[in-house]
């Protein structure tokens, strides 16, 4: 095969970009699952954290680490993946570019190699839809954390 083939071919950037974005999205969901399990776990088992005005903050607080922490682990796998294509020179490199591409922050002036820039948009497009997932979940642990925040009318009170 050429090389010229292999190194303008988006193909490759496509085929492992929306694999790992698979790949995040159904470890994102797993972890969420798991921290949503722990969360109603909290909640129903301390009957006095409900009585605690801090209880359900600090609930929330443990919920938004271990959310923050799940997508520390999706950008240590897409760093990996930088590293064994040979996208970026060294780890440290793969690991600032992964996290500023999945947050949509900025590149801080590394670059991948040319044949697989598209894989940095795919990380920011898989970014977004992981900050999707967990603002959805968040959302929805501050409603059972906080369920006497809404008056009867449903407004906000």
């Amino acid at each position: 095969m050429r090389p010229e083939i292999l190194t303008n071919n988006w193909g490759l950037d496509w085929a492992w970009g929306l694999s790992l974005i698979v790949l995040a999205v159904i470890i994102h969901a797993y972890g969420l699952g798991l921290i949503n399990k722990e969360v109603t776990s909290k909640l129903s088992g301390w009957g006095r954290i409900r009585n605690f005005s801090g209880g359900p903050i600090i609930v929330i607080g443990a919920t938004a680490l271990s959310a923050a922490i799940l997508h520390g682990c999706e950008v240590l796998i897409w760093a990996a993946a930088y590293r064994l294509l040979g996208a970026l020179q060294d780890y440290k490199s793969a690991v600032l570019y992964s996290l500023n591409a999945m947050t949509s922050y900025g590149h801080e002036g590394l670059l991948l190699v040319p044949h697989w820039q598209l894989m940095g948009g795919l990380e920011s497009l898989n970014g977004w839809i992981l900050f999707g997932l967990t603002t959805a979940f968040l959302f929805t642990v501050m409603q059972k954390a906080l369920p006497n925040t809404q008056n009867r009318t449903g407004q906000a009170g």
